[in-house]
């Protein structure tokens, strides 16, 4: 008999608190210790902005995308509001390590409010999550000793710009720890760049540019199996650009290489690969060439 599939839903700071056998200090974030926790549910929502330390995610586990090239000291995982979570098979949640929540409302009037979308991993697939080294582990856990330290003082009027301005520190922390995780990954990434690239081709080749069907960005994470936050973060660390940027800089290289051909007039080229008309084409051309579509042929002759 299959067993029921059950989504805890946790509406606020409080009842997560609850849940989890943690005292309230402050009815909009808490700081959570995960030892062994017991939820009654197979996953769980939280409503409100969460961030998981785990101290234990065995390596065979797998379930949080952990590599022998990454580091193994500590594992975080960012959840945006409304996410659904789930730890692994046999786990709701890690059986080792600490919850931070804080919901949207302790950000009324703080900077963090203003550019917590800039903080792209929210978006991340728990698969994408954040491995730390020891050192990092260290500045994390300072940044979480630092809310802890604050939520035992009594609240007044600076409490949720003091709080708030914590866990940017800790965001920022963060996207350091991300960038240098690209960087220790720089096979793997190379390897799926080499895949983008193939399967790139692939869809120029078949033709469907010409019905101005463009690939888009999430279409071509999901090929690779990544969240297209994680793919947007990617290429823009590595190429340097954005995927329409990039698409078009290969669109363009596909136009190049038409023209050469003499039956290809500039129109027909444009139609091949999806443009509206020729005027949108030779602008593009020209602008990302400096040249229009008929100098860059007689350039080449």
């Amino acid at each position: 008999m299959v067993k029921e599939q059950k989504t805890l839903d946790i509406k606020t700071v409080c009842e997560c608190n609850r849940c989890l056998g943690s005292q309230t200090l402050h009815p909009l974030v808490s700081l959570i210790n995960l030892e062994s926790p017991e939820v009654e549910g197979n996953a769980v929502k939280f409503e409100f902005y969460a961030i998981l330390l785990i101290e234990e995610c065995p390596d065979e586990c797998g379930c949080c995308g952990r590599k022998y090239y990454d580091f193994s000291n500590a594992t975080m995982v960012f959840l945006r509001p409304d996410e659904i979570f789930r730890m692994s098979a046999t786990n709701t949640l890690p059986s080792k390590g600490w919850l931070l929540a804080f919901h949207p409302d302790l950000l009324y009037r703080t900077t963090l409010k203003n550019h917590i979308q800039n903080y792209t991993f929210f978006s991340y697939r728990k698969e994408e999550a954040l491995h730390l080294s020891q050192r990092e582990t260290g500045k994390i856990t300072c940044c979480l000793e630092n809310i802890e330290e604050e939520l035992h003082h009594p609240i007044d009027a600076h409490t949720s710009t003091i709080l708030s301005r914590h866990i940017e520190l800790m965001l920022d922390y963060c996207t350091r720890f991300y960038e240098r995780q690209f960087i220790t990954r720089e096979e793997r990434n190379k390897a799926m760049l080499a895949k983008m690239e193939h399967l790139l081709g692939e869809y120029i080749a078949s033709g469907k540019l010409q019905t101005g069907e463009m690939l888009t960005a999430s279409s071509m994470a999901q090929q690779l199996g990544l969240s297209s936050a994680y793919f947007s973060d990617l290429l823009k660390f590595e190429i340097g650009l954005t995927w329409n940027e990039y698409l078009q800089f290969k669109v363009l290289d596909e136009a190049k290489r038409l023209l050469l051909y003499p039956k290809n007039s500039a129109a027909h080229v444009a139609h091949l690969l999806g443009f509206a008309n020729v005027q949108r084409f030779s602008l593009l051309f020209k602008r990302m060439t400096g040249m229009s579509p008929n100098d860059y042929r007689f350039s080449q002759n």
